[in-house]
Parts: C-alpha cells; structure tokens; sequence
C-alpha cells in the first residue's frame, strides 16, 4: 500500500467529443462539501442503495442522436463503458478502458463537469495479472465519499485506489491481487466499493495467505482516509464463482447492516462496522450477482442459477431480516418465493406495494411485494437480454436492456406500466444502470456517455421518505467486539508497525477508541511488541508471518503480519514441510512432495475452476527481477 502526498498536480484535459445543447439546469458547487448532497448519486444504486431518486421534472423522452428537442444536454462519444456513473459535487465520474485497441490499453477514472460534459480529470492505471478481455474492462463503478470528496474505485485486475475528487490524485492504493490475492477472472466480474462511516469495503474472491488460503468470498474494510485495513469478513470457503452482487445498507431492528449476495450462493448480512457475519440464506447453487433491495426490513433478490433442493433455475426471494440470526435457510425468515424467475443481474425495485422484476431476458415480472403473487408477467421490453438495473424517478421507470434499447415506462395499477417512449442506439449495448441527480439523467452505453436534461421542465424533488435509525449506543454499552488496526500489514526485516485498538457494542456501534493503558499487546511469531502497540519486525528476517494479539478484559483481536525482506532471495524446500507461509494465493494450491531425490513445489490437481494459478512472493512494488528455477 501507498500512502501519497495530498499534492495538486491538474491533469485536465478537452472535452472531446462534447455535443452541447443550449439548455440549463441547477447544479451543486464544485467546492468539496462535509455534508451529504441529497441530489447527489454517490453510490451506484442511489443514495439510498435502492434505485430510486425522489427528483422531479426529468425527461419524459429523449433522441440519442441529439439537436434541438432532443433532450442531450450533452454527450460524449468517447467514454462510452459498462460502469455506472455516480455524481457528487457537480462531477460525474466513471470507469472506462483507456487507450482502447492499442498496445498501451488499460483501465481510466475519468472526472467530468457535469454542466458541460468537460474531462476535469483523468487517474489511469494498468490492467495487468488478469485474464479480463479488454471488453469487459470498467466492470465495477467508482463510490464517492462527501464527508471528504474522495472517491474510491477498482480497477477489473483488482487495483483499488483511493483518489482526491477534485484533483484526480492518488492518496493510497492497493493490488488487491497481488497484496491479498483477489481472484480476477476471464469473466471481468468486479465488485462495487461502499463507504460505512469512517471505512470503505470491497469485496471478491480472496486466495490469501496462511488461514486466508483457501479460496472465500471475503470483504475487505480500509480506513477511507489512510488506506489501513481495518477488518476482513468471509463467507463459506471454496465459492462457485466470482460474483458483482453490490452490497445494500440499511438499518434492521436499530443495527446498521450490509446485506449481500455471495459467491457461495447464500445472502449474508454482515454488521458493516466490524465484519461480523449476522444471518445467511442460502438460496443457489451457484455465486449471486443481484445487488438485494432492502424495505422495511424486508430483502428482495434473486437469480438466475440452479435452485437448491429443486430442478427449477432461477427464483426470487423475500426475507424478512427482523430478528434473523444464523443459517435462516429452513426458518419462517424466507416469507415467500417465486422459482423459475430468471431475474439474475437486474436488481429488484420496490415501489408502493409491487416489486418489479426484470428478468435476464429482458422480460418485466411485477410481484405483490407482500404475498409475493406474480401480478403481471412477461411484459416485452423488445430485447433478448438485460443487465442494467432499473431507475424509478420522478413517477417514471427508466431501463436500458443489453442490446442498446431503452425505455420510459410509467407504472400502471391496471396495466403494469405504460410505455410513455422507448427507442434504440445502433451498435450499442447498455450494461450500465441510469443515474439521476440534479434535474439530469445520465446514461452510458459502450458508445457513448449522455446527459439528459429537458429545459422545458423545472426539477424539483419530493419529500424523501424517513429512513430507519439506529438505536441509540446508550442502549447497549457493554463492550462485546474488540479490534485491533490495522488487521492486516506487509512490512520489510526491522520495520515498525504501531497498532492500536477500539471497541464495539454487540450491535456492532463503535463505543470507543482504547488507551494504551486499557490494552495488553502480545506476538505470536518474530518480533517484539511494546506496550504502546508498536511492533519492531526482526532486523534479519527470511519470509516469516507473525501475529499481533490485542487483549481487553475478556475481550480479544489478531492482526496479521508479513515480513518479507527485499531482493535478492533463495528458496529451498529441503527443510521445509509446507510451502512458506507469506507466498499469497500459493499455500492452498500447491504442497511439497518429493521429486527424484528431494523436495519440489507442485500444483494439486484437485483445483477447483481448472489448473491455471497465481501466487505473490513479495512486495507490490518489486520490479525488473530475474526468477531462476529448476522445473
């Protein structure tokens, strides 16, 4: 991990390809604001992580081609993707290849004004270690953080960064890959960061190190600020697949809880604070990739795998997360589904009593959200396949299906909806969902990047409805969750490492941060640690790992270490039964067996996925070695 000087190098650049139109909309400060924009769409759900924005005034139709009534504000042909934009501050800002179809392709955060459509700046980065094609490259969608203006994104090989909104400059970064051992996969399925208070957290499908080596499905929490990991979360090991099921957050029964889908095939929640899994219900066969919609309580998703138990592919599920602990898959907690449902990458939206249902197939199913009775089925959206999730604003359902069309619909009580306009973009796919923030609606295809605005209309927003609270920490005052920062640290032979440690209520509410003279400190491996929780790695030192434990009355936390010295190195595995336990992604998939005479790595040939593997030695920033082996 890098920790960069907040420094202002501008790295603007022309809005190429801007088309403008003389229409004018509000718009917010550019200035980086404390408080929360309640028009702004820093998440790629919206702000409340459900696809729905309270903005009125927005357009009714729109012509991709552009020109006076055509409702493009603007638009720009060469940032077209497959990532949801978000927008904070007066900015949009977006995944995209750059540099695509040459030698020097890679992957691009891009920052634009959004009454102009102008490149403010752009942060780009290598794709490298990763079989992702180039078409598939922005599959995730950059958070924004308002409390400090930074937005946070990852890259599709597994590089997240942590970069300054108004400069485009790094302030930290890791190679998820290379550090912890994210999986990046031919597929290019890349999750979404989501910010909870004071942490950022991502997630994939970890092959780490020591106890982490076997593939799981695991969360990372950073401190959003300084980059130190904070806690790691998994769900159960060896998962089917990858997955891109964004993460949901919300409030059950007064405790703040993230709600995802997981490549083991379950729903998890977790308290988002601490990683500390809640409840889980599994529900496939195979990874999830719809991000749930929470109301009330209640989660709604779906998929479009093998069911469990049955031959039917395919369902939607309502649980109810009031009072749900531990495996709920057999309990009363599941209130209803509806199998052979194929609704596997469209995200659910609840409005009023109905929940609508955009199956894989680009088919509309709407749902009693209650009874979970199918209400209407099989509504045509003139397309073969879907991605994007829906948007519901200002009275209107906007939808984008994968081969370039899109739709205006407006729920009916009669009909289900009514189509108010719909239409095509040639050689286009969408696979990014719309976003509406300050009178506009954004949309990006692979061809293209528009701003929607109608300057016949005056946007406006309506009452938002009251979200849940948390109870107060009053209530609950008794330490239950002690943890130790950072939780996870690569360091080099006679480098020092200061932890500390804070503590948790049994809903997952941070009480306290702990003094030195309220802990104890010990270490399990090299080194020493003092009292005031600086760790001293040995000054000669091979690859080693050690372990910080941090103790308060009954209570207790592990952090683990890494010491890897630098360059040059020399392995034998003579003396060693297993492989060294700091290669990353390397202990799980290969053993050491005798091989004419004396020992050898060798790869196991029950891998699960095929027989192709990584595995890191080092430091992330090591370069331009020579590797000798005998093979």
């Amino acid at each position: 991990m890098k920790l960069l000087p907040d420094l202002w190098f501008p790295r603007r650049g022309a809005g190429v390809g801007v088309l403008t139109l003389l229409c004018c909309w509000t718009v917010g400060s550019l200035a980086v604001v404390s408080a929360a924009d309640p028009l702004d769409w820093t998440y790629w759900r919206g702000p409340n992580g459900d696809g729905i924005s309270q903005e009125t005034g927005l357009v009714d139709d729109w012509d991709p081609k552009g020109g006076e009534g055509s409702n493009v504000a603007w638009k720009r042909d060469d940032l077209g993707g497959r990532s949801t934009p978000i927008v904070m501050n007066g900015r949009l800002y977006t995944l995209v290849r750059a540099e695509p179809e040459t030698r020097r392709e890679g992957e691009k955060v891009v920052c634009v004004d959004v009454k102009t459509g102008e490149t403010l700046w752009e942060n780009r980065f290598n794709v490298w270690l990763s079989d992702v094609p180039d078409t598939r490259v922005g599959w995730s969608s950059v958070v924004g953080d308002p409390e400090t203006g930074n937005v946070y994104a990852l890259g599709v090989c597994g590089y997240f960064q942590c970069i300054n909104g108004e400069t485009g400059e790094t302030i930290w970064d890791y190679p998820l890959h290379e550090q912890f051992g994210l999986l990046s996969t031919y597929g290019g399925r890349t999750n979404f960061p989501i910010i909870v208070d004071d942490q950022v957290l991502i997630s994939g499908v970890i092959i780490g190190w020591g106890e982490m080596a076997r593939p799981t499905d695991r969360y990372i929490s950073f401190d959003k600020r300084t980059g130190e990991v904070v806690w790691f979360a998994g769900t159960r090991p060896l998962p089917e697949d990858t997955t891109y099921s964004g993460a949901a957050l919300s409030v059950i029964d007064g405790v703040k809880t993230l709600v995802f889908g997981s490549g083991d095939g379950a729903v998890w929640a977790f308290q988002p604070r601490t990683g500390k899994p809640m409840w889980n219900c599994d529900i496939s066969m195979r990874g999830l990739n719809v991000s749930p919609t929470i109301v009330d309580g209640v989660i709604y998703t779906g998929h479009s795998e093998e069911n469990i138990g049955i031959t039917a592919m395919g369902t939607v599920i309502a649980i109810n997360g009031h009072e749900a602990k531990g495996n709920i898959t057999d309990s009363d907690k599941v209130m209803w589904r509806q199998d052979e449902l194929m609704v596997g990458r469209s995200s659910p939206i609840a409005i009023g009593d109905r929940l609508y249902c955009f199956d894989d197939r680009a088919k509309l199913f709407i749902l009693d959200r209650k009874t979970g009775e199918v209400l209407f089925e099989r509504i045509s959206l003139k397309d073969r396949m879907m991605r994007a999730s829906p948007v519901y604003a200002d009275g209107k359902l906007y939808v984008l299906t994968a081969n370039g069309r899109w739709h205006i619909l407006k729920p009916d009580q009669e009909e289900g909806v009514v189509t108010l306009s719909d239409g095509s973009i040639r050689q286009a796919e969408f696979h990014a969902s719309p976003v509406v923030s300050h009178g506009a609606v954004y949309v990006q295809s692979t061809e293209g990047l528009y701003c929607l605005v109608d300057p016949e209309k005056t946007p406006g927003t309506t009452p938002a409805p009251e979200q849940p609270q948390e109870s107060p920490v009053t209530e609950d005052p008794q330490p239950a969750q002690l943890q130790i920062i950072p939780a996870e640290v690569l360091l080099k032979p006679g480098e020092t490492q200061k932890f500390r440690a804070r503590v948790f209520n049994s809903r997952g509410q941070l009480l306290k941060e702990l003094n030195d003279s309220d802990v104890e400190f010990s270490v399990q491996g090299p080194g020493q640690i003092a009292a005031d929780g600086t760790y001293q790695a040995p000054a000669e030192s091979n690859h080693v790992a050690s372990y910080v434990t941090v103790k308060s009355g009954e209570l207790t936390s592990n952090a683990r270490l890494r010491i890897v010295p630098t360059l040059p190195w020399k392995f034998t595995f003579d003396e060693l039964d297993d492989v060294p336990i700091t290669w990353v992604g390397a202990r799980y998939r290969h053993v050491l067996r005798n091989v004419d005479g004396s020992k050898a790595m060798v790869k196991i040939t029950t891998i699960p996925k095929g027989t192709r593997s990584r595995a890191w030695m080092g430091h992330p920033d090591l370069h331009d070695y020579t590797i000798q082996a005998d093979v």
